[in-house]
């Protein structure tokens, strides 16, 4: 299992499922954040055509090429079900951002070989890393 540090350092492409084009919204301004320090995002958004000047997916089943990761801005109650969707497309992690969390998700993840995160974020992250890379 790749710790969280990991996982940022190993990804290029990250689906966010729940994506939003509200700027106060930790949906928004997580992945933007991401996005502008070089991670490629996949806004995954049924109700958008496009976030950031990206074009949306409605779902990850709708994806048209892989990712090296997932993370979740949908409440805890949906994390299973993304999961799952997530295993389908073969994605070789899952991220449910501050304040999700599922003990089913994680089994379902665990059980797909995917490594899991939760109830951390991800720009939180991010700039630890960057941090602790200080002279």
């Amino acid at each position: 299992m790749r710790s969280a540090q990991q996982l940022l350092a190993d990804a290029n492409v990250i689906a966010v499922v729940g994506a939003s084009r509200e700027p106060y919204k930790p949906s928004h301004t997580v992945p933007l954040q991401m996005l502008r320090h070089g991670w490629r995002i996949i806004p995954v958004n049924p109700f958008v055509d496009e976030i950031f000047g990206v074009p949306t997916v409605p779902t990850l089943a709708d994806l048209t090429e892989p990712v090296d990761l997932v993370t979740i801005f949908r409440p805890s109650r949906d994390a299973v079900e993304i999961v799952r969707q997530a295993a389908a497309i073969k994605a070789p992690a899952v991220w449910l951002q501050s304040g999700i969390a599922s003990t089913e998700a994680k089994r379902i993840a665990e059980e797909a070989g995917m490594d899991y995160v939760q109830d951390r974020c991800m720009a939180v992250e991010r700039a630890v890393a960057q941090l602790t890379k200080l002279p």
